[in-house]
């Protein structure tokens, strides 16, 4: 592999116990898990009770921290797309999970159309959008240029196919639309705090750990350039708690409290925050 090292090894905790290395890209200043699966044996690696974007169940401490976190955000979230469009309201959210997000902009008059390759999840998010949720080959059905938001909340990492990705949603925004994608940030304090043990590697399931840096490299090969970025705060205290039982065995609260703290307190001087929404639009020529 050209220009690329082992950054890391790490360890699937919580489906297949499977070891995968990172490996570093940089040309893009990024981590890519090696090996990937193969696009056949990928979704075995979510079929566990526990992957928590597919089901609203809150049966645990992590998940309840998670919808509770959920709750607040979904506000925000719908407060950051109000305030990017000044004229149509038409918004693709890709890998909607359950389909919470597009409910509430439903309800505050978007129309609203959800990509969500888990059939579980679908089912969930269709009961929750009027049939509005489709498998990720209805990608390819949708007008180009027909959407005045595209977010991507947590998914990137998960997509097998990177530029392929980018094409398409390049080809289905609007030239005045806005891309939203949020991922998890490798350079951050709590990653190199827990290392191997940190939950947002969440091998193989993340195929690639992003940077600042690859966020604008990437979108920049599609016409698309990030205007601006924002942190999630809040992402730093529930990856610390489950990163706190891959690495312990079990939860702490506490400790996992005490280090998104700091993650936080840290990032608020060098701007590595947990995660990072990056607000992309069209290249202007």
């Amino acid at each position: 592999m050209q220009d690329k090292s082992t950054y890391l090894k790490v360890k699937d905790h919580s489906v297949s116990g499977e070891k995968f290395d990172l490996v570093y890209n940089q040309e893009f200043d990024m981590l890519e898990t090696y090996p990937q699966p193969s696009p056949e044996k990928l979704p075995n690696y979510y079929q566990s009770e526990d992957y928590i974007s597919h089901t609203d169940s809150k049966r645990n401490l992590f998940e309840k921290a998670y919808h509770f976190v959920k709750s607040i955000s979904l506000k925000r979230k719908l407060k950051l797309i109000n305030s990017v469009t000044n004229d149509g309201k038409r918004l693709l959210d890709v890998g909607c999970g359950t389909g919470d997000f597009l409910q509430l902009a439903s309800k505050n008059s978007w129309e609203v159309v959800g990509i969500e390759p888990n059939e579980k999840a679908r089912s969930y998010a269709n009961q929750k959008t009027d049939n509005s949720v489709f498998e990720s080959d209805y990608l390819l059905n949708l007008k180009a240029h027909s959407f005045d938001v595209i977010t991507l909340w947590h998914v990137l990492e998960h997509l097998p196919n990177l530029n392929e990705y980018l094409a398409i949603l390049e080809n289905l925004l609007k030239d005045n639309g806005t891309l939203i994608i949020a991922v998890p940030n490798y350079k951050s304090f709590d990653a190199n705090h827990y290392k191997e043990f940190w939950a947002a590697y969440d091998v193989p399931r993340h195929l690639w750990h992003f940077s600042k840096t690859s966020i604008s490299k990437l979108v920049a090969k599609h016409r698309m350039t990030v205007t601006k970025v924002l942190p999630m705060k809040f992402d730093a205290f529930y990856v610390s708690l489950l990163s706190e039982k891959y690495k312990n065995g079990t939860m702490n609260p506490i400790k996992a409290f005490w280090v998104g703290c700091r993650s936080n307190i840290a990032a608020s001087r060098s701007k590595e925050y947990s995660s990072h929404i990056y607000i992309i639009n069209m290249t202007k020529t």
